[in-house]
């Protein structure tokens, strides 16, 4: 079914769902690449009016990407929770948007909007943000408490927590440990210490998750640590019992997409299973660490939907968030610049699209965070990546990713750095993790209010690490 809107008198037409949910998207340059965006302003604000008028009802009658054909569209459909819907059924996707600013302003509206969560399917939640403004995006995720656990606690309000990414080219035992030192030494790590392996061997990934589990266990530090190898290395090196604290994969928002990644819902639920079967965390048993990307399924050429029309790169992004959240994960990131200019063109695309991934991961119930980066050939900077971590911290981010100097030397991309977190927590009044804060005050790096203390790495705590 096709849809109109005239506008000082020219008619707009969108051929179906797919098409009207791509042209109401704000502008970004893999819409363009995917032949979707719209042509113009007017015909993006055509496709927002009526978008604003379609009622939610028709995300369960109407499929962006077909059910029959589809996994990740069966996993969203079959369980949706019709219950928690009911409360918001009556509403357009405008009418959504008005009620999710009402209880943004509420004292107890956090807790009205995550009760109509489960309710709400990633179209649903795509469409809404297409209609708000980066300030309506921050007001409303800044209300929604998510929170999860392993050995630290996620998501807490006035928290802000971190992954420690001490990447090295070549794996280098001494070049990580140095990294890890300098972020733990400003207070990083307490969402996750997280490395990318230069290679995908079983071998070296259970070198690096001893080196971590040994850097823990001799310090004692409430952390919980992470190779970023593919799902099956993890879950081969869980029968072999190796110290497996999270397991990690990337992820997206069609079958096809994902069986780029080599994976399907049933082995990433086998994952989840095998993860929690060790029981190593503390205070809580999420396990997953889940990553995902803007344009990654268009870089797969899996980004068709419903009458072989490409569908947009933040409408399919939302998706993996409906994947994500059957998982019951620990943490799940955007990473939001790293794909390239070719689907975030600027700083402007990228610090927008940072905020729509963060916002529809909180309103779908995930404890979202954000790798705030950007690649040397996209048109932005890190005044850009300033910019998006203050107006994240806004909102409520539960983490975000730090690297040696902002710069990952493996990975080849511009990212956050120890001190841009240091600079955050100070400015807002946010405060590291609790359990990781207790730990950092028990031995002497930081003071009472939870604020890091300065400390030559050779007579600090970790000097045995440094040497």
């Amino acid at each position: 079914m096709s849809f109109t809107q005239s506008v000082r008198g020219h008619t707009y037409e969108f051929a179906n769902l797919v098409d009207l949910m791509a042209k109401a998207t704000p502008a970004r340059s893999g819409d363009q690449l995917a032949g979707c965006a719209a042509q113009s302003d007017a015909e993006r604000a055509a496709a927002a009016w009526v978008l604003a008028d379609l009622p939610l009802t028709r995300f369960l009658e109407e499929m962006v990407v077909p059910y029959e054909t589809d996994e990740i569209t069966r996993l969203i459909i079959d369980t949706h929770d019709r219950q928690a819907f009911a409360a918001i059924s009556h509403l357009t996707v405008g009418g959504l948007r008005d009620w999710l600013l009402e209880r943004a302003v509420e004292p107890l509206g956090g807790e009205h909007i995550r009760s109509i969560s489960p309710g709400l399917t990633p179209e649903m939640v795509a469409a809404v943000s297409k209609l708000m403004r980066n300030q309506d995006l921050i007001a409303v995720a800044k209300k929604i408490e998510v929170t999860a656990g392993f050995r630290t606690t996620i998501g807490l309000p006035g928290r802000l927590a971190t992954r420690l990414q001490p990447n090295h080219p070549t794996d280098d035992p001494r070049g990580i440990a140095a990294g890890l030192l300098d972020g733990l030494l400003l207070g990083s790590g307490d969402a996750v210490v997280g490395i990318n392996p230069a290679t995908d061997s079983p071998q070296a990934t259970a070198t690096l998750l001893e080196l971590l589990d040994e850097v823990r266990v001799r310090f004692d530090i409430p952390m919980q640590s992470c190779v970023l190898s593919h799902v099956t290395t993890t879950m081969d090196l869980i029968e072999r019992d190796v110290p497996v604290d999270l397991v990690f994969q990337s992820i997206a928002g069609t079958e096809g997409a994902n069986r780029g990644f080599g994976v399907d819902v049933a082995m990433l639920t086998e994952a989840n299973e095998a993860g929690r079967s060790l029981r190593r965390g503390t205070v809580g048993d999420n396990v997953m660490y889940l990553e995902t990307g803007q344009g990654s399924a268009l870089s797969s050429g899996a980004h068709l939907g419903t009458g072989g029309r490409p569908v947009d790169q933040q409408t399919l992004e939302t998706r993996a968030y409906g994947l994500a959240r059957a998982l019951d994960p620990l943490l799940v990131n955007t990473v939001v610049g790293f794909i390239g200019p070719e689907y975030l063109y600027d700083g402007k695309q990228i610090i927008r699209a940072g905020l729509e991934d963060h916002f529809c991961g909180k309103l779908l119930g995930l404890p979202m965070g954000v790798d705030v980066c950007y690649t040397n050939h996209a048109e932005a900077d890190q005044n850009d990546m300033d910019t998006l971590l203050s107006l994240l911290g806004l909102a409520g981010v539960a983490f975000v990713i730090t690297v040696p100097g902002a710069d990952d030397i493996m990975l080849g991309y511009q990212s956050l750095s120890f001190h841009d977190v240091l600079y955050l927590r100070d400015v807002l009044g946010l405060r590291a993790a609790p359990e990781f804060e207790s730990w950092m005050q028990r031995v002497g790096m930081a003071d009472a209010a939870g604020r890091v203390l300065p400390m030559d790495p050779t007579s600090s705590p970790l000097r045995s690490l440094a040497s």
